[in-house]
């Protein structure tokens, strides 16, 4: 399975805010959209970093209502782990393992087309074990 066939089940929306956005914003927009990670862009839409839950957090550690003021630039992950929509969901999996990360931008031609999760690999992953299981009981059935 590919990242693409992923994101065709799971949508190709990709939910982002400029390296200015304060981080207040920031904290608005992952609760509103439900989502665990925002991409943060620089001039020209370009993928400038990433931005979780885990770095909001590191980020008001202290000082809250000051950390609230500063930007998204200073809060996101700069050295952002990347995929392509051919890139095979095992090679997703090692990745987001060895980098301890949960999503992965998703960059085609250089331009950002979506995000991945680990959750939405093991939902695939788990919805295809379903599929050859019923196939393997349909067998088992006709061989009785």
């Amino acid at each position: 399975m590919t990242v693409s066939r992923i994101l065709d089940h799971k949508g190709w929306k990709v939910f982002s805010v400029d390296a200015a956005t304060p981080l207040q914003a920031v904290v608005d927009a992952l609760a509103e959209h439900g989502v665990g990670v925002l991409v943060v862009t620089g001039p020209g839409g370009a993928l400038a970093g990433i931005i979780s839950e885990r770095d909001v957090i590191r980020a008001l550690s202290g000082d809250a209502a000051a950390a609230l003021r500063k930007t998204a630039a200073a809060a996101m992950t700069r050295d952002v782990a990347t995929c392509t929509p051919e890139d095979a969901e095992t090679m997703v999996m090692e990745r987001m393992t060895a980098r301890g990360v949960r999503h992965l931008p998703v960059l085609a031609g250089g331009k950002l087309v979506g995000v991945v999760s680990m959750r939405d690999v093991i939902r695939l992953r788990i919805e295809k074990i379903e599929e050859m299981m019923r196939v393997i009981e349909a067998e088992a059935a006709l061989l009785k």
